[in-house]
């Protein structure tokens, strides 16, 4: 459960006026939620100048928040004002009504989001320990709260989006390098798939609504999906029965909820090696 919003909204419309900060807020409020449908998220709702979404894991929601940081730190201030957002998010069981979530879990996540100051991600203890051992190597831990109607007292976590490069390598960002253009050709079934500046990611799954939908049974509804993070193209499997990437000249490699970053050219499996069934694959060509 993530709770974005932007920091200092009051400042903008002083500095800027009324339309002019209503359009940037509006503009920042589009960012967040290009980067939570591109991390395999939703947008249960916006609220006045925040958003409310929800990830399938702790990670993916990590991924998420670090980009959103990384797109908006990264913007030309208007007029000498930058606008900026802080980001709240917690781990957990939610209950969901007509499209949108309840629980403690939301209320956690809403707190972190109170405690967070501009260009801060907070988080939980709870939710760190869920991440892998090089993502929670970038977080620090800040203090200890309590919470109306909880027994024990909760660990609050910072992560350290700026400072790392090992977790901005992890993460990336959509954001157009300044001199190559690199893009991944991906071709199924002889349909031809581009990623690239302005297409930064693909999903793929026997999900209708995946961009690259896939017939074999073994695949999962929502299997996997590659994203462009700067120069790089990183393939990200969020499924059951694993993902099987040949780079050309390499031996076959399994990833199973993992990334990999995909060079030069080769083919993804889905469910399966692809010498057990190669009728239907996903090819990758990087051009740089």
């Amino acid at each position: 459960m993530l709770f974005a919003d932007v920091s200092g909204s009051t400042r903008l419309y002083e500095v800027l006026g009324d339309a002019r900060a209503f359009a940037a807020i509006n503009e920042c409020l589009d960012i967040l939620r290009k980067l939570t449908e591109a991390h395999s998220g939703r947008v249960v709702k916006t609220i006045g100048d925040e958003i409310m979404a929800v990830f399938p894991d702790a990670m993916t929601a990590v991924q998420a928040a670090c980009e959103m940081q990384l797109v908006v730190s990264s913007r030309k201030p208007i007029d000498n004002a930058r606008v900026a957002i802080r980001i709240g998010l917690h781990y957990g069981a939610v209950l969901e009504s007509d499209g949108d979530v309840f629980g403690d879990t939301v209320n956690v996540a809403a707190r972190m989001s109170e405690i967070a100051k501009a260009e801060q991600i907070i988080t939980t203890g709870a939710t760190v320990s869920k991440l892998p051992a090089i993502m929670r190597a970038s977080t620090r831990a800040l203090s200890t709260l309590s919470i109306k109607g909880k027994a024990d007292d909760i660990e609050v976590r910072e992560v350290i989006w700026q400072e790392s490069e090992e977790m901005t390598m992890m993460v990336g960002n959509t954001l157009p390098p300044s001199v190559a253009e690199p893009t991944l050709k991906l071709v199924h079934q002889g349909e031809t798939f581009v990623v690239d500046a302005s297409r930064p990611s693909v999903t793929i799954g026997r999900d209708e609504q995946a961009d690259i939908v896939i017939q074999d049974k073994r695949a999962s509804r929502m299997h996997a999906r590659i994203e462009r993070r700067r120069d790089k193209f990183v393939f990200v499997d969020v499924s059951s029965n694993g993902s099987y990437v040949i780079v050309k000249g390499e031996t076959e490699i399994q990833l199973r909820r993992e990334e990999f970053v995909l060079r030069e050219s080769g083919s993804i499996s889905l469910g399966h090696p692809y010498m057990k069934d190669p009728t239907e694959v996903i090819e990758f060509f990087c051009q740089n």
